[in-house]
């Protein structure tokens, strides 16, 4: 028997997978960055293993003009963006199927759920094993017979943390067994502490201010990211630390409702919408901060690890995937998602800054020990192996 650490299956010469995925460059989002650290840890491991993985990507919605860092060997990218649009789930079932026929891949990964009921189609036939990536409320109510089919003929699903596994399997009937956990990262390199910068200060008007910030989408269908939950907390938290901003960065057609919430409850002067900000300026923001506040429901929270790696102390909800970057609460506070009077009271404590979850570089190291780049990619390399015992029955 073989036990070598990098070993992804002997009995073949080239491991053949394929991926195939809604979007992943055209736009900015929290599924597109995972999947583009998916494929950067990837990418990883083929070095590692000695260049023996070849990976076809079908992307229905990406063009070949979209900017893709990832476009060399071993990956092979297939840009299937279609006008109109209706033609392209036929383009991409036809361009999928003729690759599958011709080279019977070892494994193909279907990266939504919208895709895996075509996945299975083709797929079955052949005879050819397939696992679904899920992420959060995509899958936590009761799904389409096809979809709900789909995943219960998958050889594996992978979700990003354990309530989304939880919330799937009971809305779904999946057996639990078969969920893996492939949870987000974050790039310590990328996201690490700093002074805040004076430009930034100066551009928010936040001198000498307390700053909470919130990064999220403002749309009128997200409110679950409770921006408006922390804005009605706002006056409470005034009255104990009367230098309090809130600092709040995303854009949606929900950004006036919340500007007319900050000005009924008189705290127009203290919120500050700085709209959207490419991921490469948001490490500066989180250095501007003094805490990271979303009383949201989330699938996992990627944000929450960018504020940490940055050494900011973290408000999450209490019933929802953010319980595996804050660790059940070890690193960060979880209250009630819809209660601006525990949001009041837990940014009370935490502008107070006595807490050892306020320490920046201890919370930082901790987040980091689970949530690192490494740590994802043997993450991702035990389940790639798991895709080949689950074939071959066998390490060896």
């Amino acid at each position: 028997m073989r036990n070598d650490p990098d070993f992804i299956d002997s009995n073949y010469t080239t491991v053949n997978h394929v991926f195939v995925f809604l979007e992943i460059f055209s736009i900015e989002g929290g599924i597109q960055s995972y999947v583009k650290n998916l494929l950067e840890a990837y990418l990883s491991l083929h070095h590692q293993i000695a260049h023996r993985t070849n990976a076809e990507v079908f992307l229905l919605r990406d063009s070949s003009e979209c900017n893709n860092p990832f476009d060399f060997p071993p990956f092979k990218f297939h840009y299937l963006k279609t006008k109109p649009p209706m033609l392209g789930r036929l383009r991409l079932a036809v361009a999928l199927w003729l690759y599958l026929w011709q080279k019977r891949p070892n494994h193909v990964f279907c990266g939504h759920i919208n895709l895996a009921p075509l996945v299975q189609f083709v797929c079955q036939p052949l005879g050819i094993p397939y696992t679904v990536l899920t992420y959060g409320k995509e899958v936590w109510d009761r799904l389409p017979n096809s979809q709900r089919q789909a995943l219960a003929s998958a050889a594996g699903i992978w979700t990003i943390s354990r309530y989304s596994c939880d919330r799937a399997c009971a809305a779904n009937d999946l057996d639990p067994h078969k969920v893996k956990i492939l949870s987000c990262m974050v790039d310590g390199n990328a996201f690490s502490p700093g002074s805040k910068p004076p430009g930034l200060i100066e551009q928010y008007g936040l001198k000498g201010a307390k700053v909470l910030m919130t990064v999220a989408r403002l749309w009128s269908g997200d409110i679950y990211k409770g921006v408006d939950v922390t804005i009605r907390a706002i006056p409470a938290i005034a009255n104990v630390h009367p230098t309090v901003k809130y600092l709040v960065i995303g854009r949606g057609d929900d950004q006036p409702r919340l500007a007319q919430l900050a000005q009924d409850l008189g705290v127009s002067d203290r919120v500050v919408f700085a709209g959207f900000v490419p991921t490469s300026d948001l490490v500066d923001h989180y250095r501007v901060a003094d805490a990271y506040i979303m009383p949201s429901q989330e699938g996992f929270g990627i944000v929450y690890l960018e504020a940490m790696a940055c050494g900011k102390p973290v408000l999450a909800g209490d019933a929802d995937g953010s319980a595996d970057p804050l660790q059940d609460g070890r690193l960060g506070w979880q209250v009630p998602h819809r209660d601006p009077e525990a949001v009041a009271a837990a940014c009370i404590e935490i502008l107070k800054g006595e807490d050892q979850r306020c320490d920046s570089q201890w919370l930082r190291a901790e987040s980091l020990a689970l949530f690192s780049k490494d740590a994802f990619t043997q993450q991702l390399k035990r389940l790639l192996q798991d895709t080949m015992i689950s074939r071959t029955g066998t390490r060896d």
